[in-house]
């Protein structure tokens, strides 16, 4: 059983920075796959990025060349750095591993923390 537990959110200016932090535990957390998703109000929950156990990582379209997932195995963290942030960033963050590799589907991971808002001002 692997728990995670999301940081790092807040309220910021659009164009403005957040790092968001996920501690894991209870689980080999290097051998897992990392992912980070959103949700919006109203909206389903999105694929934003993921790392997998080897370090190869993938982005939704909408934060290419903004955002950048990161792990640290020896600390059990993933990060999201997001820069350039925009108002429809504004969702809830999750984090979320899985035993499957490369997926963008919320369906195929195993555990998920409780979430982290993001809110962009415009």
């Amino acid at each position: 059983q692997v728990q995670l537990v999301e940081s790092g959110g807040g309220l910021v200016q659009a164009g403005g920075s957040l790092r968001l932090s996920c501690a894991a535990s209870g689980g080999t957390f290097s051998t897992y796959n990392m992912g980070w998703f959103r949700q919006a109000p109203g909206k389903e929950r999105e694929f934003v990025a993921y790392i997998s156990w080897h370090g190869i990582t993938a982005y939704v379209e909408a934060v290419k060349g903004r955002f950048t997932i990161s792990r640290d195995n020896a600390k059990n963290m993933v990060y999201l750095q997001m820069n350039g942030l925009k108002p429809e960033d504004t969702a809830v963050y999750y984090c979320a591993a899985a035993r499957i590799y490369g997926s963008r589907w919320s369906n195929d991971y195993d555990y998920w923390g409780q979430g982290t808002q993001v809110t962009v001002s415009s």
